[in-house]
């Protein structure tokens, strides 16, 4: 059964078209790739799935509901959590404190609950020091708890954005390039995690990433997007040898050559 399941969506911005009648599924306990060259549409679909980009035509569905008029805010309490390309954390915040908004955001004690320490809001928030603490020991984030995110790696970063992402407990993960900022060596650990990711939390995943070889060896099902329109889909193995796929990163590399 599908838990996400984007059917013919279109995004124009003035004329240009963005997405061209784009679908794509993920089952549950699935992950799912979107690769494609640079500006071929990925972040755009995310946004689009998450309700940060309105849709010039098409329908997007969670669990059979269609979500598509909903707000972002909405559409996180339905269970889809996300991370974005440019890491989004509060910079003067510690990493404890970025992954406890995640908690709170859920919990939404509200001001009047907190301002008087109700008991409601002193329990949710034992709650969610508690959470908070067992992703940090989950994701190997110790070191880092009490320093200012402005002061970590980028990798390191990504990983706190997924922490904080998890603390919504969604059924649905979308990352948005978290393997950027990591290191080639450490990739198949970064694999191993989110597979451990998935079956610990009980997530579906929809991972957009540049490197090829990171979602072939991590995804179940794979789809390619180029100049917004899908390309190619299929198991990994598949998709890798897509004469399609093949012409569109090899015309990016060329293009890069070129410009060098």
């Amino acid at each position: 059964m599908s838990q996400l399941e984007v059917r013919d969506v279109t995004v124009r911005f003035q004329g240009l078209v963005a997405l061209d009648t784009v679908s794509l599924s993920v089952s549950r306990g699935e992950t799912v790739g979107l690769i494609g060259p640079n500006g071929a549409g990925k972040t755009t679909l995310f946004n689009a799935i998450t309700g940060f980009q309105a849709l010039t035509a098409g329908r997007v569905f969670l669990d059979d509901r269609d979500i598509t008029p909903l707000r972002p805010d909405t559409r996180a309490r339905l269970g889809i959590g996300r991370t974005f390309q440019t890491v989004q954390l509060i910079s003067r915040l510690t990493t404890y404190d970025n992954i406890l908004l995640g908690c709170q955001a859920r919990m939404g004690n509200g001001l009047f609950s907190d301002g008087l320490r109700l008991p409601r809001s002193f329990r949710n928030e034992v709650l969610a020091r508690r959470e908070v603490d067992e992703l940090i020991a989950f994701l190997g984030l110790e070191p880092y708890a009490d320093r200012g995110v402005s002061e970590l790696p980028l990798g390191v970063r990504r990983l706190v954005e997924i922490a904080r992402a998890l603390c919504l407990r969604p059924r649905l993960l979308l990352l948005d390039e978290a393997a950027s900022g990591i290191g080639r060596d450490e990739t198949g650990a970064l694999q191993a995690l989110f597979r451990r990711i998935r079956d610990t939390y009980a997530v579906s995943m929809l991972v957009v990433e540049h490197d090829v070889d990171f979602v072939m060896g991590l995804c179940d099902y794979v789809y390619v997007l180029d100049f917004g329109r899908l390309i190619a889909r299929g198991v990994p193995d598949a998709v890798r040898r897509n004469q399609k796929v093949i012409a569109a990163y090899l015309g990016e590399e060329q293009h890069a050559a070129a410009a060098s």
